[in-house]
């Protein structure tokens, strides 16, 4: 039988794995890890992505085995397939620009010594090259991405290889703790209790979503108090999750929630092609006008939106969730990114860097889309001057307050409609609350529309031009 090296990566599972499926069929596999220096540069600012991996990798050895190495992945998997008389290399594709750069070398060194090496799509619904308009281009507007989506089957999963053969000789691998992904940053204790990463974990909260909060995803996605969403993002991300397993099994309900939920993964399948067409996309504005875009970065204010402190509370509500458990809702994300961008005329690369840093569910398609939808400089993006208020989309989407209250509890005492503009409330209401604004809670650090018009004026410098 042949032995087979399934070279695992951003997809610690065993379900919809079609280098592991493909390698079970035909002979004894050999599973591996490698924590290389491409790697390490693709997560050096993750402090949140390494814990998930930490933990991600200590899940998944308990299912299968795993040979754990450290250093050049060519060479590791040159020694490898030494050691074992290994016949090929298989393993699913990534599509960081780094990665793939990386990757294509490995399979054309080992082609040229005679090793079998495949690579499969297992993180993606449909192959970019069917994914083209009629000029045989990428897509540059979501709605007709959407389109042509629901014209082209999806890519189904694999089989689980429930029962395979693995190679069982002993080989040299190294403990998960010997890899340092976990730093002394007090985070990491914090998000312990928020996350259970892995397939496992993974499963059990599609599993709670699908037969609870899916049903009304549609009507209440977009209220932040209510956690009405997946939380599977982290799980898509690291691939403990499979989003072929995810759309298929949604897709026996038709409903609108249904629906709405499956749009959303086919944003997520819209940012990864732009991501494969446009490989500058996660650090170069996609309208190169925006390269002269008079961004302020006030480094001050910058950090006050790091922490929660701007004023404005359910940004501030959401850069706290953030801090505390690596994620934020979305619909605040929106609002606290444009808060950035716009109201603070902050580069959209700097907040890319801290969502980078401290999302558990940091992926560099999807955040990269993100920030260029918010900031305009996308293709298919929001425009400039679509500038989110942070008062009016706190009243709207957390009108109680439950949110701000849970993330920033110095104003958990304020009654709406004061706890969205604490600084309208009266003195005498403030003062029987002890709030003091600007102690215990700081006024806004700009007004929202003179920022706007100065955001407007800014974007005038550079409208009209390419």
């Amino acid at each position: 039988m042949k032995k087979i090296i399934v070279w695992f990566r951003k997809d610690l599972r065993l379900h919809d794995h079609p280098a592991l499926w493909e390698a079970a069929q035909q002979g004894f596999v050999i599973p591996v890890f490698i924590w290389s220096k491409a790697e390490e540069l693709e997560l050096q600012a993750c402090d949140a992505s390494l814990w998930w991996l930490h933990y991600s990798l200590l899940s998944f050895r308990q299912r299968l085995p795993l040979i754990i190495r450290q250093g050049n992945t060519l060479e590791i998997l040159q020694n490898l397939i030494h050691e074992t008389q290994a016949d090929a290399v298989f393993f699913n594709e990534r599509y960081e620009p780094s990665i793939v750069r990386r990757d294509q070398e490995i399979v054309t060194q080992l082609k040229l010594q005679n090793i079998d090496v495949r690579t499969f799509n297992g993180n993606l619904l449909y192959s970019p090259k069917d994914m083209l308009n009629q000029k045989q281009e990428p897509y540059k507007v979501f709605t007709s991405f959407w389109k042509k989506s629901m014209q082209v089957p999806a890519h189904r999963p694999t089989p689980t290889p429930h029962a395979f053969e693995i190679y069982r000789k002993s080989l040299e691998s190294i403990e998960i703790e010997e890899l340092n992904l976990l730093t002394t940053m007090p985070c990491h204790k914090k998000l312990t209790s928020y996350w259970e990463p892995g397939e496992l974990g993974a499963i059990k909260t599609w599993e709670q979503f699908q037969s609870g909060d899916l049903s009304i995803y549609d009507q209440m996605r977009d209220f932040p108090f209510k956690i009405v969403t997946s939380t599977l993002s982290p799980y898509l991300a690291w691939g403990d999750i499979s989003v072929r397993s995810i759309f298929y099994s949604a897709r026996k309900n038709d409903s609108p929630s249904i629906h709405t939920f499956i749009k959303q993964l086919t944003w997520r399948e819209f940012s990864y092609h732009q991501l494969i067409h446009f490989p500058s996309f996660a650090n170069k504005p996609l309208r190169s006008n925006f390269e002269r875009f008079p961004w302020q970065n006030d480094v001050e204010s910058f950090k006050q939106w790091t922490i929660g402190l701007t004023g404005y509370p359910l940004v501030d509500a959401g850069m706290r969730e953030l801090l505390e458990t690596g994620y934020m809702h979305n619909r605040v994300r929106m609002v606290a990114a444009s808060f950035l961008v716009k109201h603070l005329l902050v580069d959209w690369r700097k907040g890319y860097e801290w969502f980078q840093q401290n999302l558990v569910d940091f992926d560099v398609a999807n955040n990269a889309m993100g920030w260029q939808w918010i900031a305009g400089s996308g293709i298919d993006s929001a425009p400039y001057f679509r500038i989110f208020n942070p008062i009016s989309q706190s009243e709207k989407f957390d009108s109680s307050g439950g949110y701000i209250r849970q993330w920033v509890p110095e104003l958990s005492t304020l009654p709406a409609p004061y706890i969205h503009r604490p600084w309208e409330a009266p003195d005498f209401m403030l003062e029987e609350l002890g709030i003091r604004m600007g102690i215990n809670y700081p006024l806004p650090i700009v007004e929202h529309s003179r920022a706007r018009l100065r955001a407007l004026d800014a974007y005038n410098t550079i409208k009209g031009t390419k």
